[in-house]
């Protein structure tokens, strides 16, 4: 299963300060404050040119939405990220950290949380255990040794299982759950380690009309205690949750801007949103 990262979105801190009315968040961040600043990043395989000097930067609280068409660079965009593809040039800042040095699993423990397309769950286990064995305490060799599953614990799980619609299936074995539940799980695992900036990929592909709505909301809840970057090809959601929008076009950065701008960019009407 790939790497996972996730917190309780009612009972954080984060949202603590937030709703005390701090401005504030971990490390004396400010919202709006710029958490992640990628800068002229390029890659190539060989002497193809897979993307090339990509700039723009995310900020506290932000959902920027990454269109583009099939082959723009989104995903490859994503890997470079969270350290599964190593940039050719360039610089990707964290928080002032510089991730294209880092491996993934220090790149995770940085606060970079990521979801891939395909929903990764433990099908055999019930989306109780899923969500338990995302904590971070109860991670690895010795983790899982001294680990208990106390009352916190237990309340720490019912709550996210609310926060992703999900409270009557604690129970149930992953496997048995929808394609759009098995995304909500996921999601839910990966906030159960508290990432300050989640990556998600095609987060409502494959799901009805009701749950895309229902996953705008949780995107737009889980925004007020971090950042997310969403790969998308759905406009309508992409015009619910997005506060910018980067646009990729044969691995180059074509537009960037508010849904309304770039939705009125010939460029972008040209080679994406016209077909």
């Amino acid at each position: 299963m790939n790497t996972m990262a996730t917190e309780t979105i009612a009972v954080s801190a984060h949202q603590t300060g937030a709703a005390a009315g701090s401005d504030l968040q971990s490390g004396g961040k400010k919202i709006g404050d710029v958490i992640l600043d990628v800068q002229n990043i390029s890659l190539r395989f060989g002497g193809v040119k897979a993307l090339t000097d990509i700039s723009f930067n995310v900020r506290e609280h932000e959902i920027r939405a990454i269109i583009g068409p099939n082959g723009a660079g989104k995903t490859t965009l994503l890997d470079m990220i969270c350290g599964k593809t190593r940039p050719t040039g360039g610089r990707i800042e964290f928080d002032g950290v510089d991730l294209a040095r880092l491996p993934e699993h220090k790149i995770v423990r940085a606060g970079v949380g990521r979801k891939f397309q395909t929903p990764s769950v433990y099908d055999d286990l019930s989306v109780s255990e899923n969500l338990e064995i995302s904590i971070p305490e109860g991670r690895g060799v010795f983790g899982s040794l001294l680990f208990r599953t106390t009352e916190a614990v237990r309340q720490q799980i019912a709550q996210m299982a609310e926060n992703v619609f999900l409270q009557s299936h604690l129970a149930m074995k992953a496997g048995k759950l929808s394609h759009g539940q098995k995304q909500w799980l996921e999601i839910g695992m990966l906030l159960m380690q508290n990432p300050r900036l989640l990556l998600l990929d095609e987060p409502v592909a494959g799901m009805s009309a009701r749950e895309r709505d229902q996953t705008a909301d949780l995107l737009k809840r889980i925004a007020v205690g971090r950042s997310l970057i969403v790969i998308e090809h759905d406009m309508e959601f992409v015009k619910k949750i997005a506060s910018k929008v980067t646009v990729l076009h044969q691995g180059r950065l074509l537009a960037e801007g508010d849904v309304d701008s770039v939705q009125r960019d010939e460029r972008v009407i040209d080679v994406y949103l016209g077909h």
